[in-house]
């Protein structure tokens, strides 16, 4: 029986700049970085939270070889990969204490639907990321 969903993975283009993103600018915390020869297992998490850790992968090898590593990297850069859906229990903040920090790049400011509010933007690789405060 399967108990619970332990990491998930996104790909982004370059490890440290997404580091730098995820916990600097969203405020989640380094989980893993562990380098094992050419590779290096980096995840991030909500802080404080014993749950799902995000793995920040790089196209590449050992995972790829380098003509899908260079598809890959096209597909990211587009913001045509699978994205995020963290929750907030204040989005306008967030929102607000971002704009403060020079982030630019959303696609959406907080707005409200029957599920909740929410905003998108999207992380340095492009990668789609959405912020919900359920209620």
């Amino acid at each position: 029986m399967i108990t619970k969903l332990n990491v998930v993975s996104i790909f982004v283009l370059d490890k440290d700049e997404a580091l730098e993103f995820y916990v600097g600018k969203l405020g989640l915390e380094k989980g893993n970085d562990v380098q094992q020869g050419d590779y290096r297992w980096l995840t991030v998490r909500v802080p404080g939270v014993d749950g799902t850790e995000i793995s920040l992968e790089q196209p590449g090898p050992p995972l790829h070889d380098e003509a899908t590593a260079g598809h890959l990297r096209e597909l990211i850069a587009k913001g045509a990969m699978n994205g995020l859906v963290l929750n907030t229990d204040d989005v306008r903040g967030l929102y607000e204490s971002l704009k403060a920090k020079g982030f630019t790049d959303f696609t959406q400011e907080p707005t409200t639907h029957f599920y909740g509010t929410d905003m998108g933007l999207r992380d340095p690789s492009g990668n789609a990321i959405r912020i919900l405060q359920q209620g």
